[in-house]
């Protein structure tokens, strides 16, 4: 079983999602083996890679960062992409930290890294703006050996 495990921009500018999506698309769908896809579900890409990656056949295990994780949703519609997807889960990891903090969202990542074949970043090559963002884990896979995909458009810039 192939796994990919997400980490990536919770916010994505309209004029990179098109190109994210397709990224996203080529890379989960139409492979033979199965797939495992390791995601936190926030929103954003955590969330759009979680809905693709299902779409395309594979299994979904949720890594939960702290036990309040849910409270930290501000947007309704974010919140109910998490419960719906975590519903869709074949499994769920529950990091350790009773709060959501940077050091549960980092722990996160980090499990996320360390058990995926290939982390798919959706990244726009700036360091991370709190510990435990996407710079962050892209460094720390790296610097791992793990194999790592970003996907950004060129030219784009976050909010």
């Amino acid at each position: 079983m192939k796994r990919i495990g997400v980490t990536g921009h919770r916010s994505i500018p309209a004029a990179a999602l098109p190109h994210v999506l397709a990224a996203m698309k080529a890379l989960l769908c139409g492979h033979e083996e199965t797939m495992e896809a390791l995601s936190s579900l926030a929103e954003g890409a955590d969330q759009l890679f979680a809905d693709i990656a299902l779409d395309c056949g594979a299994e979904l295990t949720v890594v939960i960062p702290s036990g309040d994780y849910e409270d930290g949703f501000e947007d309704p519609e974010a919140l109910a992409g998490y419960l719906r997807l975590r519903d869709r889960a074949s499994q769920e990891i529950r990091m350790a930290f009773p709060h959501s903090t940077d050091e549960a969202y980092y722990a996160a990542g980090v499990y996320i890294a360390d058990n995926c074949d290939r982390l798919l970043a959706v990244w726009d090559g700036l360091p991370a703006r709190g510990f435990g963002g996407t710079g962050d884990i892209v460094r720390y896979a790296r610097e791992r050996g793990k194999p790592v995909t970003v996907i950004w458009r060129d030219g784009v810039e976050r909010a």
